[in-house]
């Protein structure tokens, strides 16, 4: 006898033999037992969970010639028939070669026909690749079938299906295995077929499958026949230990040496961001992934040296690069472009690669263990002035801390001005500011730090109600004492007053020191129109006016002929 796939000959032929939809089973067993069985069905859900081994066992339970509590036999004629593919009484349709018009006329011209057993079972699968006109045809029968056919309609995208369609039918949803249930299942397959695969591989084939019983024991067929496991690639941890270790070369060498060993650059691209989602489920709770303790304990060290930060970007990069890879004639190019940018935030200016940067120094400022530094650039770049160190953990260091830190460092080059007469003592760092009380000794911010601490940090810090009153505003001096606020219009200005005092406690803690506020207007005024001053040709005396030359009084008639020369006076 030829040789049969694992998958085929370990098909759930019973209720009792279906794995991980118990809520599909004990339904339909149920309501064949109590012959409460409905017309259609649509069962629904991902590749390799049991639609169609559902359809044959219902078709079974319903034609057994000695069914128990639901159960078909397995045993009886019929039974045995629908397991070899030869009963009447099923009819297996593909839709997706059989989407027309035409394959639909012909199932509804033959369902009224008799069957040798009491029901006759129509199995459509892939259902919503009908078209639009094949689906408009099946819905009277689909609504009204005769009294002994019942249709299955199984696909593995439901939102395509026709809403008339689903309306007329009972919807079950299979559910992908877990990977406890699923490793179970293939030991006891490795057990019945004599296979000798070892534990952990098998556990290895069941993380394969990704809950898909199809594609675990099409694997472990792979497996068995193989000897076991390629082990000359890289492992996928290699990826995650060059992120965290911020090793640009070591994550570009994984890569050329999994697509040297023949792995195309969009699976390794998916596989490494399988291992990411992990290591951020992990950092959230470890029940939420299926893996040994042992591995367990390495993602997790691996979730705390990334960071939950790092590792949301390194998802939505690599999600981002293989949507892109579909069309790139060089997949291999944007994959290892995405690694070095993410092994390297410095040479991304992208807000999520900010955010990894400022996480990473909050976790430094906290007291957290800092994640390795990233290798010195290949390029040397021009000083910069540096930030001075931070100071210790404080009970104000944190994460409002870290951010004044960045702050602090943007304005060093403010910094070289002096703002305050000489001391002995050295000035205390910006960063420092918010853990030391606000006193009056500081001499007032002036306009251009109000300003750029206002946007970079102040306003940021504000409570929604302050940010969205105070954001139109800026700042047009510093001076008595107080630092002016202009604002567009006096409404506007009246109702900053409600909330001035949040936004001078937010500058006191920012610069130490009290920072009292003047709210004014810059409303513009209207341009006033005015006649030209006349000329001034010195003093005069009115008694050296001229009378006007007098003239003979003019009709009107004699001003429009002096106003028109050449006109003349026509008269009737």
């Amino acid at each position: 006898m030829a040789y049969q796939s694992l998958y085929r000959r370990y098909r759930s032929q019973r209720w009792s033999e279906l794995k991980g939809q118990d809520h599909v089973s004990q339904t339909l067993r149920n309501a064949v037992r109590d012959g409460r069985v409905s017309h259609a069905y649509l069962f629904s859900g991902p590749r390799g969970t049991g639609k169609t081994s559902s359809a044959r066992i219902l078709a079974k339970a319903l034609n057994c010639a000695n069914p128990l509590e639901g159960e078909p036999c397995g045993t009886c004629d019929s039974c045995v028939g629908i397991t070899e593919g030869r009963s009447l009484d099923v009819v297996e349709l593909d839709a997706a070669s059989n989407r027309g018009v035409d394959a639909m006329r012909e199932l509804v011209s033959r369902a009224a026909l008799g069957t040798p057993g009491r029901w006759k079972v129509y199995i459509v699968d892939e259902v919503h690749m009908l078209t639009t006109d094949a689906s408009t045809t099946l819905l009277k029968t689909l609504e009204e079938p005769p009294g002994h056919v019942i249709f299955v309609l199984a696909t593995t995208e439901p939102q395509k299906v026709l809403p008339t369609i689903r309306s007329r039918t009972q919807h079950f949803e299979f559910r992908l295995l877990s990977i406890e249930l699923l490793t179970q299942h293939l030991k006891w397959v490795a057990a019945d077929a004599g296979l000798d695969v070892p534990a952990e591989v098998i556990e290895l084939v069941a993380r394969r499958g990704k809950g898909s019983v199809r594609d675990a024991l099409s694997v472990l067929d792979q497996v068995a026949a193989a000897g076991g496991i390629d082990h000359h690639a890289p492992s996928v941890g290699e990826f995650v230990e060059a992120l965290c270790d911020r090793d640009a070369a070591r994550a570009v060498a994984a890569v050329a040496e999994r697509c040297g060993a023949g792995h195309d650059p969009r699976q390794v691209a998916t596989d490494v961001l399988e291992c990411l989602r992990q290591t951020l489920l992990v950092s959230v709770s470890r029940s939420l992934v299926g893996l040994p303790d042992e591995e367990l304990d390495t993602v997790e060290a691996e979730a705390h040296r990334l960071g939950r930060a790092a590792t949301v970007r390194a998802m939505e990069v690599l999600g981002g690069t293989l949507v892109d890879m579909r069309e790139a004639p060089d997949p291999r190019v944007l994959i290892e472009v995405a690694l070095v940018r993410l092994c390297r935030p410095e040479l991304d200016a992208s807000p999520a690669a900010l955010l990894e940067r400022i996480e990473r120094l909050e976790r430094t400022l906290a007291g957290a263990a800092p994640a390795a530094a990233p290798p010195p650039a290949a390029a040397p770049t021009a000083p910069t002035p540096q930030a001075p160190p931070a100071p210790p953990a404080s009970p104000a260091a944190g994460p409002a801390g870290a951010r004044l830190a960045l702050g602090g460092v943007r304005s060093t080059a403010r910094a070289i001005a002096p703002a305050a007469p000489p001391t002995s003592a050295p000035p205390a760092p910006a960063a420092s500011r918010p853990a030391t009380p606000a006193t009056s000794d500081a001499p007032l911010p002036t306009r251009d730090e109000l300003t750029l601490a206002w946007g970079d940090t102040v306003l940021i810090g504000l409570s929604p109600r302050a940010k969205s009153r105070f954001r139109v505003g800026r700042f047009v001096a510093s001076e008595g004492g107080k630092a002016t606020f202009a604002l567009p219009n006096a409404i506007h200005r009246d109702r900053c007053e409600e909330v001035r005092v949040d936004v001078e406690q937010a500058l006191a803690a920012h610069f130490g020191r009290p920072v009292p506020l003047r709210l004014v207007t810059e409303e513009p005024t209207p341009p006033s129109i005015s006649a030209p001053p006349p000329p001034d040709d010195g003093p005069f005396d009115v008694e050296d006016l001229e009378d006007a030359p007098a003239t003979e009084l003019r009709s009107p008639v004699d001003h429009v002929l002096s106003a028109f020369e050449g006109a003349t006076v026509v008269e009737e």
